[in-house]
């Protein structure tokens, strides 16, 4: 099976040590299917800001104009570019040069210039610093074609702060125009190794920011973001061995979940947040188990000798979809949450892995071998029809956006290691590339309860 946490999965009882010599070889066979796809070139934790380069057009984009914050030269974010940047990667949008011009939420602008500039809307702000320290940050959205005022937010926010409020603005832009729920404020997790040290970070969603949420010297994988989004459960070798955690993001504290003979790994939250699938090789070969969120016993779901591992459920709880070679080779199947029958899947291809659910129930992503190429693909759920999005040849471990827009991935591009968004149409993308070194396994937080 080639993916991370199914190497996990069968690797059980091995020391680290073991199972890195081991592999090490595969990764030369796979390129990326193994725990040794993390041993790249070492990335400082100062380098783990990420750079968002938009390529592609899409089919329709709405033209806006961002004009330049009144006093965010003297901030220390430039809140108009982030907005911008934001509002672009999402692929919804164009922007209309607004350079030069000086306007804040107080003005009444002449829409009919802007008209004439191509915009269709327009959002001007200021930031301005309070004496306490903290800053003011207001904006308003104008919809230039019919001469309206939509409205606009205002915010009193410490510096740290200062992104979260433009990403808040492009949210409540994003909302206004598209009538979907902007994604901007969300957070991401993936993971880098610097040297011998591998880190757990949390990050906007776009990649800036980045904070860490755990250091080891062992290998971490597998992040994945409880329904509430203050919560990761990911799995550890600090044992020398596969375990699974689950770690509050405020506090930093966190509990053991899963640590039993063998290998645990492959955690995934079941959407009320109470319960993780996880695939445990407690029993012998690796199988799917439930257990709660706060530990305890685990409620196996699957019986037979095939490998089964990389559980996701689908936003409803109903179903689980994993990878399964039953049939001879890695594919995709679904079947109750509870356990019972399961359903295969994917039929594209001789090797498909990694799912990932849209939280609308309505696309499944994930990542198939074509000859040695390892490619994101999208699956419409209702009719079946599989579409390749991507034209690199390295993507693993696809996670969709709350709103379901968006999906991040990993993948190699010019043989560099980065993360990348896509729309579902593969037409635009947005590289998060870090300056240097292994970025692996981003997980896509869901909207803030």
């Amino acid at each position: 099976m080639g993916i991370m946490a199914t190497v996990a999965a069968i690797i059980g009882h091995r020391t680290a040590p073991d199972v890195a010599r081991q592999m090490n070889r595969k990764t030369r066979k796979t390129r990326r299917l193994v725990l040794a796809s993390l041993l790249a070139a070492p990335l400082a934790p100062a380098l783990a800001q990420f750079r968002v380069e938009v390529s592609g057009v899409g089919l329709t984009q709405l033209p806006i104009a961002i004009a330049p914050f009144r006093g965010e030269a003297q901030a220390p974010q430039k809140i108009g570019a982030i907005v911008r940047a934001d509002l672009e990667r999402s692929g919804q949008f164009r922007s209309i040069d607004a350079s030069g011009v000086t306007l804040d939420e107080t003005a009444r602008p002449d829409l009919s210039q802007w008209r004439q500039k191509g915009a269709d809307s327009l959002a001007a702000g200021s930031v301005t610093q309070l004496a306490d320290g903290r800053y003011d940050v207001r904006f308003r959205l104008w919809d230039v074609v019919r001469g309206q005022d939509l409205g606009g937010q205002s915010y009193n926010v410490t510096v740290g702060d200062l992104r979260l409020a433009a990403h808040r603005i492009s949210d409540f832009i994003y909302q206004k125009l598209t009538g979907d729920r902007g994604i901007f404020s969300t957070r991401l997790a993936y993971i880098t190794k610097a040297g011998s040290h591998y880190t757990l970070w949390v990050a906007d969603a776009d990649g800036e920011n980045a904070q860490p949420a755990l250091s080891s010297p062992e290998p971490i994988i597998s992040p994945a973001w409880a329904p509430g989004g203050t919560q990761l459960a990911y799995v550890s070798f600090e044992s020398r061995k596969p375990v699974v955690y689950v770690q509050d993001i405020l506090s930093g504290k966190r509990r053991l979940i899963a640590n039993f003979r063998g290998s645990n790994s492959a955690p995934a939250w079941a959407p009320d947040g109470r319960t993780l699938a996880v695939t445990l090789s407690r029993d012998g070969g690796s199988q799917l188990y439930t257990i709660s969120a706060n530990g305890g016993n685990p409620n196996r779901l699957t019986q037979n000798p095939s490998i089964d591992t990389e559980p996701c459920y689908s936003p409803d709880g109903g179903s689980i979809y994993f990878v399964s070679d039953r049939g001879g080779s890695p594919q995709i199947y679904r079947m109750p949450s509870r356990g019972g029958g399961a359903t295969r899947v994917t039929f594209t291809g001789s090797y498909n892995v990694s799912p990932a659910i849209s939280p609308d129930g309505r696309w499944l992503a994930y990542i198939q071998r074509e000859g040695g190429a390892f490619k994101l693909q999208l699956m419409d759920l209702s009719g079946g029809t599989v579409n390749s999005i991507t034209d690199t040849t390295f993507d693993e471990h696809p996670s969709f956006a709350p709103n379901s827009r968006l999906i991040v991935y990993a993948t190699k591009e010019q043989g560099r290691d980065v993360l990348m968004t896509t729309t579902l149409d593969g037409k635009i993308k947005a590289r998060l590339a870090g300056k240097g070194g292994d970025i692996r396994e981003p997980s896509w937080g869901p909207f803030q309860r």
